[in-house]
């Protein structure tokens, strides 16, 4: 059960409203690295969390509501960078052939990889759960495993991709506004990277965690593989000396190789053609 109030969680300013911008800021509502993605990615991993210690999916269920607060923001600021936005297109549209196509009459279809028209002609100058092309946003990058580990490694990659947006976006305005709005929003992005690595520490860390099931005996692995790096170069010339080629490996469990990438399977030779599966009739034997 979730309740609202209809008080912002933090202040959303915009003293020049700016179309452009907020095309920009439907990237981070509805984009892969956006609000709407890691609310329900936070969401679903709490749902199906069957840890021992329900401190977890205590947590989660904190920060995935959380996240609705900050796609209300979003969806706020996108609002008010609409603001009169009609007027202004109108104005601006001999200069802009995108707008001025928009406001002119022409077919949408023409510009459908602009947010302009979907503002206009179905949200009602409002955002909507879409990215800045105007894609809808389809829940494919939701990653939810029901392996705590694994789902807190998601994590990690979903807010360092959100806060490498955020920045962008923060950079890419000078409304003082905007840029307050992010300052905060970066913030929380800058908790929740630590809170899922917290996560993973207290768990026990790299050693006890990895590799990722921790449940399935390593003995069971090819010996000879579970820490080689393939190298692929196809005169044979070793790669480039890395942490990853030589010395322990992170988990502590084994030692990084290199080995030159060789096949050792056959090659593949596939049985007849079936009668039945309309193939030509020198396929089939």
């Amino acid at each position: 059960m979730y309740f609202h109030d209809k008080r912002l969680q933090y202040p959303v300013r915009v003293e020049s409203p700016d179309p452009v911008y907020a095309r920009m800021l439907q990237q981070a509502i509805g984009g892969i690295e956006g609000e709407i993605r890691v609310c329900f990615q936070y969401f679903f991993q709490a749902w199906g969390n069957r840890a021992p210690n329900t401190k977890y999916r205590d947590m989660l269920l904190n920060t995935a509501t959380e996240e609705i607060g900050h796609i209300e923001m979003l969806a706020t600021a996108v609002a008010m960078n609409l603001e009169n936005a009609p007027t202004k297109v109108q104005e601006a549209g001999a200069a802009d052939a995108l707008v001025g196509a928009v406001m002119g009459g022409e077919n949408p279809r023409h510009i459908a990889e602009g947010m302009l028209h979907k503002t206009l002609l179905s949200t009602g100058m409002a955002a909507f759960p879409g990215n800045s092309d105007g894609l809808p946003f389809d829940m494919s990058h939701i990653y939810a495993s029901g392996n705590i580990a694994a789902d807190m490694y998601c994590n990690v990659a979903a807010e360092a991709t959100g806060r490498t947006l955020a920045v962008r976006l923060h950079t890419a305005t000078n409304d003082p506004g905007m840029r307050d709005m992010w300052s905060f929003l970066i913030a929380r992005d800058t908790m929740h990277q630590q809170q899922w690595l917290a996560v993973i520490e207290e768990l026990g860390g790299l050693k006890e965690q990895l590799p990722i099931p921790n449940s399935f005996p390593q003995s069971e692995e090819h010996q000879k593989f579970n820490y080689a790096f393939f190298a692929t170069a196809r005169d044979g010339t070793p790669p480039p000396a890395g942490r990853w080629t030589s010395g322990p490996s992170l988990d502590g469990k084994g030692e990084f190789s290199v080995v030159q990438n060789e096949p050792m399977g056959q090659e593949p030779v596939l049985g007849p053609a079936r009668p039945d599966s309309g193939a030509q009739s020198e396929q089939i034997g």
